[in-house]
Formats: structure tokens, C-alpha cells, sequence
């Protein structure tokens, strides 16, 4: 089954940590909780922890995510996990991967597994899909 929706992210908060041992890179990494909310046929929340290491002035990097969601796709509620990532190289979006987590799911989601993909608007709008399977 395939849906799509779209989201935004609600909060935003870079989180401290530090390494060790500390390496120093040409490229820092950094870690950031999210909160985000999902509109569409995937309705509802994700709880994200993000990594990323990124380059700002150049706009050069990889991030790797996990997310927690709780809502529904197609109107079928409860709760998976998914990770994804990408790099860019300042004006694309390349490597990506992205992975419903096996045995993650909840509810009516219980069983879930599948990918999706994530595309980003030239306007700033992001999209979501998944296609899963359900037992």
C-alpha cells in the first residue's frame, strides 16, 4: 500500500553531545530532537532524534534519522519506528535510504514493514511516503 502526506517540524532543539574521544572533522556533527506533525493520509506525530554532519556556509552534508511516529496511515492508527537518511551537496538530495524498522509497529499498524521517501519542495514544503505491507 502507498500513502503520502505532508509535515512540519514543531520543534527544533540542537542537543549537546561530545565524544570521546573528541575527533575534529572538516565537517562538525551535531544532534537535534525533533518534534514534527504529519498531514494527509500519514496523520499524526514522530518524535526524531537526527544526527547530521553539515556544513552550513557551504550547505554540504549526511544526516541520518530516527523517528518514532504515532497516528495513522490510510486511517489505520497506532505506531512505528522509521530511519531514513541523505546527503546533499548544497542543491540536491542524493544516497538516500529510509526503512520502516521491523516488529516496530503498534495497533493497528502492528506487523508493519516497508520504505518510504522524502522529498522537499523547491517552496520548502516536505513530503512524506510510505509503502508498507500489513499481515
Amino acid at each position: 500500500m502507498q500513502v503520502t502526506g505532508t509535515f512540519s517540524v514543531k520543534s527544533f532543539v540542537p542537543t549537546e553531545v561530545v565524544p570521546d574521544p573528541a575527533i575534529a572533522t572538516a565537517v562538525p556533527v551535531g544532534v537535534v530532537l525533533m518534534e514534527k506533525q504529519f498531514e494527509g493520509e500519514v496523520a499524526g506525530r514522530a518524535a526524531t532524534l537526527f544526527t547530521s554532519a553539515f556544513d552550513q556556509a557551504a550547505g554540504v552534508g549526511t544526516y541520518v534519522a530516527m523517528e518514532s511516529f504515532e497516528g495513522a496511515l490510510a486511517g489505520r492508527a497506532g505506531a512505528f519506528n522509521f530511519a531514513h537518511s541523505a546527503t546533499t551537496s548544497g542543491t540536491d538530495r542524493s544516497n538516500e535510504y529510509f526503512i520502516i524498522v521491523p516488529g516496530s509497529g503498534t495497533g493497528e499498524l502492528a506487523g508493519i514493514t516497508g520504505t518510504g521517501s522524502i522529498t522537499v519542495d523547491a517552496d520548502g514544503t516536505h513530503h512524506i511516503g510510505f509503502e508498507y505491507e500489513l499481515p
